[in-house]
């Protein structure tokens, strides 16, 4: 009598362990999938950068976007966004717009909020103010945050930074 007590307990051990471990791999996938798709984001927003692509580069922002660069905190709107990428897309020219090491992509474990890190090489020519052709030869390090609403993605920040040209 001991013995079937002690298989029966054995047997919903193993099978609530299995169980554990489907969920897991479960969540892990679902968790893998978000990463891909901030992954795909990331590229997508890249890409509009190449192809000067404003409703691109904007297609993925939420409308309460926080930009923090050059020591200043703004927010925003998405009028004053378009606006701001459409003069600078219609001075720059990109000969490089690409990552220099793999984004790194975390995700929430209530798969809620995410954010990726990159390293993007930048260059080309921007034509300044008074008509002059500038090289542009740049590396930007920066962050972008998500957040996940109705199963879809929305970039809710970007912190970014410039590296210092060198001597």
């Amino acid at each position: 009598m001991r013995m079937k007590a002690f298989r029966s307990s054995g047997f919903i051990v193993i099978v609530v362990t299995l169980a554990l471990v489907a969920y897991g791999l479960r969540v892990g996938e679902q968790s893998n999938s978000d990463v891909e798709e901030i992954l795909k984001l990331h590229e997508a927003l890249l890409e509009s950068h190449i192809r000067y692509d404003v409703d691109g580069v904007l297609a993925a922002e939420s409308e309460q976007l926080v930009v923090v660069s050059r020591g200043e905190v703004e927010f925003p709107t998405r009028e004053e966004r378009f606006h701001q990428f459409e003069r600078y897309f219609e001075s720059v020219e990109f000969e490089q717009y690409r990552d220099l090491i793999g984004p790194i992509v975390r995700v929430s474990d209530d798969r809620t909020l995410g954010w990726l890190i990159a390293q993007v090489k930048i260059a080309g020519r921007q034509t300044s103010s008074d008509g002059e052709q500038v090289p542009i030869d740049a590396i930007w390090a920066w962050i972008e945050l998500y957040e996940k609403h109705d199963g879809r993605w929305s970039r809710i920040g970007e912190v970014s930074s410039v590296r210092p040209p060198n001597p």
